[in-house]
């Protein structure tokens, strides 16, 4: 398992916080990261099972991401 960053726990969290699917703009928004930085980790995360997208361009919080979010 890859040690999350601050970069990515912020991402985690800002998602954990949303009610719906996201884009990389509004979770940069809550997550005080730019969305180009944001798009680039989002990529890892669903690689690594934290983050799923159910549509293009869009991205919700699995229960992995939600332990690790804490």
């Amino acid at each position: 398992m890859v040690e999350l960053g601050a970069e990515e726990k912020g991402i985690l969290k800002a998602l954990a916080q949303l009610t719906e699917p996201a884009g990389c703009k509004v979770i940069g928004e809550k997550a005080n990261i730019s969305w180009r930085t944001v798009m680039a980790k989002l990529r890892g995360l669903s690689k690594e099972g934290y983050v799923q997208s159910p549509e293009k361009g869009t991205y919700i919080i699995t229960a992995k991401g939600r332990k690790a979010a804490v």
